[in-house]
């Protein structure tokens, strides 16, 4: 059996390796039009940053040590221009000579990627206007910036690389600008927790202009004049991070069937509309493990995963991909940015009957030096609890309850199960209930009639101060280091001695402390003592990270009657 794998990376090289393990006799050949084999593609970043020293580190595999461990044949430089499913041939035409050949294969796996989305605007093609892809984009950033030293720079796109990239080009000394279109940096991320991630980066030095688009650039001898829909930014150096699509031209030729985004279709085998070709990475269309969506989410670990799979397949092995879960994680300065399953825009896309929590929570017992505080929002199904999504926003800790999360999604478990999780506790390490346990005893306090809850995007349409009741139950010293104008103070402790306050029990009580945890505390006192009472979801903090970052532009403000 000859098998013939387009493109190596993560997909591409585990299941050629993962081919060899399991069929010692199989023929097996890389073909890959660049210089690389295997590389660590989320790592470039941190070498433009000097977080990573050495070139060679960014280099997991090479053609030679490939060969000498599993006896693939490795033929870099190698670009296949034309696929025949009829003749199971591949026309290749090697880059270093430019002679043109055919290769035969008996099963064939596509493994091309994606390349990033190129924006048809004026002046795009200056050489000081990069993106980043691959290793030789890599080399070519590094140099521009050793070389030309520049001093402003202007990142266009606030995704994943994006963000990353702000990062280390800032740990470079420039001034750094990150322009994105939409409302908030990392898409995956639903607005309130991308607050957070907003007022972070603008502590560190991070310029961010949100909601305005590029609409061209304008280069002069000395720097690049970057138009905006609104305003003019000047930089010396312009990255471009707008997103990716497959790479799969070769597959659109070869008649197989690809989605509108022109994605690679594929089964639970990774198999295309040829059985005898599969399809993996970046290239392809998955399943969301959530919703069970078709979808788009590129990234290593389930390309890793899907390469595994063709190979079983291919050696008479029927496991199958059950879909992407979209779990990931990055790091920005010291905060940590995690997410798994879906997010609002996505449940309410889908049409789900969902609600979710946002918990604050410190990352190990408080009393032991060194915590710092996380923010967790967690996306439910009502009725059942069944997890649908989680991100997290913090510091230290952040991973690992992620992680905790998206087993617990990919097993199907409800916000019931997180309250019986068994974690390691040890004050250095947790707090003896587990911030992953504590979002489960929310959740489980709403599901179970013990609480009623709102949000703060509920809570600016409500009128407060005819029907509604707006009552503060932090401490004093609280309450006047920042308040809402209109909201009746009376702290939680004090609140038994103090219900005449509240006037008559015909309003309805929304109830907000810091963090949730004291206004819980509070409307369980008033729903025993008869009140129609809801706690404000994430409290005051929620709401104060929000203003900063003019959200609500005034709603709020307008009806209850803050003062920003």
């Amino acid at each position: 059996m000859k098998v013939v794998i387009i493109g190596g990376v993560a997909g591409g090289a585990t299941a050629a390796a993962r081919l060899r393990r399991l069929d010692e006799e199989a023929e097996i050949v890389i073909l890959e039009r660049g210089k690389y084999i295997s590389y660590a593609n989320c790592g470039l970043p941190y070498y433009i940053g000097d977080v990573i020293k050495e070139k060679e580190s960014l280099t997991l595999q090479t053609p030679k040590k490939f060969y000498e461990r599993f006896r693939i044949q490795v033929k870099i430089k190698h670009e296949a221009t034309a696929i025949h499913p009829d003749t199971k041939t591949i026309t290749v035409k090697n880059l270093e000579d430019g002679t043109i050949y055919e290769e035969n294969y008996d099963k064939l796996i596509l493994s091309p990627g994606a390349e990033p989305v190129k924006i048809p605007l004026e002046g795009v093609e200056d050489k000081r206007i990069f993106s980043l892809r691959n290793i030789p984009d890599t080399f070519a950033i590094k140099e521009f910036i050793e070389t030309k030293k520049p001093k402003r720079a202007v990142v266009v796109g606030g995704g994943y690389i994006g963000v990353e990239m702000a990062e280390n080009l800032s740990h470079g000394g420039m001034e750094v600008t990150i322009v994105e279109f939409t409302k908030h940096v990392i898409g995956p991320l639903d607005e309130d927790l991308a607050c957070d991630v907003h007022r972070y980066l603008k502590s560190k030095g991070i310029h961010l202009e949100l909601g305005n688009g590029v609409k061209a650039f304008h280069p002069k001898e000395e720097e690049i004049e970057v138009e905006l829909s609104e305003g003019i930014l000047k930089a010396d150096m312009v990255l471009l991070s707008v997103g990716v699509r497959p790479d799969t031209a070769l597959a659109k030729e070869a008649s197989l069937r690809v989605n509108e985004r022109g994605a690679i279709i594929v089964n639970e085998f990774m198999q295309t509309s040829n059985p005898h070709i599969y399809g993996l990475g970046d290239a392809v269309q998955i399943q969301n493990y959530v919703t069970k969506a078709e979808g788009y989410i590129p990234l290593a670990g389930p390309a890793n995963k899907q390469g595994r799979i063709a190979a079983d397949h291919i050696c008479g092995i029927s496991k199958t991909y059950k879909g992407t879960q979209g779990s990931s994680i990055l790091k920005v300065f010291d905060m940590t940015i995690a997410m798994t399953g879906i997010h609002e825009e996505e449940a309410i896309r889908q049409g789900l009957d969902y609600d979710s929590v946002c918990v604050f929570s410190s990352s190990h017992a408080s009393y032991y030096p060194g915590a710092s505080n996380m923010t967790i929002k967690i996306i439910f199904e009502n009725k059942s609890g069944r997890l649908l999504g989680a991100q997290i926003v913090g510091f230290e800790g952040v991973d690992k309850r992620c992680d905790v999360l998206a087993t617990a999604i990919r097993g199907g478990m409800t916000a019931f199960d997180l309250t019986e999780l068994e974690l390691c506790y040890a004050p250095p390490f947790s707090s003896a209930k587990d911030p992953v346990n504590m979002a489960g005893y929310v959740i489980e306090n709403i599901l179970t009639g013990k609480v009623k809850q709102v949000h703060w995007k509920d809570v600016q349409y409500m009128e407060i101060g005819k029907n509604n009741l707006l009552l503060d139950v932090r401490t004093k010293a609280e309450y006047e280091g920042g308040h809402i104008e209109g909201a009746l103070h009376i702290p939680v402790d004090e609140l038994r001695e103090n219900l005449d306050k509240l006037d008559d029990k015909d309003k309805t009580v929304y109830v907000h402390c810091q963090s949730g945890l004291r206004s819980y505390i509070a409307c369980r006192i008033l729903n025993q003592k008869g009140y129609n009472c809801y706690n404000v979801d994430g409290g005051y903090r929620l709401y104060e990270t929000m203003v900063y970052d003019k959200k609500f532009d005034g709603t709020l403000k307008h009806i209850c009657g803050i003062n920003v």
